[in-house]
């Protein structure tokens, strides 16, 4: 994994990622002052369920933060081309570089990045070869963080125990009804994007092809799979054991696969 911070100066990213932090800490706030903490308080649940709730966050804003900062794959100025692969290398026509198959130019980011998938607005950040699985991570930790929350907002009406010790000068508990409908809006909001967007991932990874390949539909062949799915995940994530593939806290050590190995476009 390339360990360079990757800044991208784009202010509509920095709009829409403003957007989903906003989201997380309003939910991170907001979801244990008016359910978790009272109602541990008076013992309708355990202290696992807290702990649960900011694991889940904790992992869900690593990945976001990580993803957004981490080099996503960005070629050098002047890259050492193997000999034996030289053939499987191709010039960019927008900057004049060499860049391995299946690389691509991001216009916005101004350089060709490897194995491109896309370029994320809500990440501020090209998603590429070295930060991949950091966006899945993201995408993974989102889906399990909203589907909590509106769990919880849930539970909060129709199955908890009414609360019997309610300061009603705290603003939390005056506004109570209108901060978890926010939060049960929003979480429907994004559940149900990064749902259909994970699955897209998913079925890219299975299939071996990026988002830009499935746009671009140059080769009639291109969705069949070539390798196991062990083997493309393995490649993603850059580890065979399956634990560490949802870890966002820690560095990712490619595996070392030649570019005429996969499809190439």
């Amino acid at each position: 994994m390339g360990r360079r911070i990757h800044f991208v100066v784009d202010p509509q990213g920095w709009c829409c990622m403003g957007l989903i932090i906003f989201v997380w800490l309003y939910n991170t706030i907001f979801i244990p002052k008016v359910i978790l903490f009272p109602h541990y308080e008076e013992g309708h649940i355990s202290v696992v369920a807290i702990l649960c709730y900011y694991f889940c966050s904790l992992f869900c804003i690593a990945s976001l933060l990580r993803a957004s900062v981490a080099d996503p794959g960005k070629l050098p100025e002047n890259p050492k081309i193997p000999i034996t692969e030289r053939e499987y290398w191709e010039l960019c026509n927008k900057c004049n570089m060499m860049r391995p198959k299946r690389s691509h130019h991001c216009s916005r980011c101004g350089h060709c990045v490897r194995r491109m998938d896309h370029h994320c607005p809500w990440i501020n950040n090209c998603v590429g070869e070295d930060n991949h699985w950091l966006f899945l991570q993201l995408c993974f930790y989102t889906q399990i963080l909203s589907s909590y929350t509106l769990i919880l907002d849930f539970c909060h009406f129709y199955y908890f125990f009414p609360l019997k010790k309610e300061n009603w000068d705290v603003f939390v508990f005056k506004h109570e009804l209108a901060l978890l409908r926010i939060s049960a809006f929003m979480g429907l909001i994004i559940l149900g994007g990064i749902s259909g967007l994970f699955y897209t991932q998913l079925m890219g990874i299975f299939t071996d092809t990026t988002s830009i390949e499935k746009m671009s539909n140059c080769c009639e062949d291109i969705s069949r799979p070539r390798k196991p799915w062990q083997q493309t995940f393995s490649e993603v994530f850059g580890t065979h054991w399956k634990i560490l593939w949802f870890i966002p806290f820690r560095q990712r050590q490619p595996l070392r696969v030649p570019y005429h190995f996969a499809n190439h476009v």
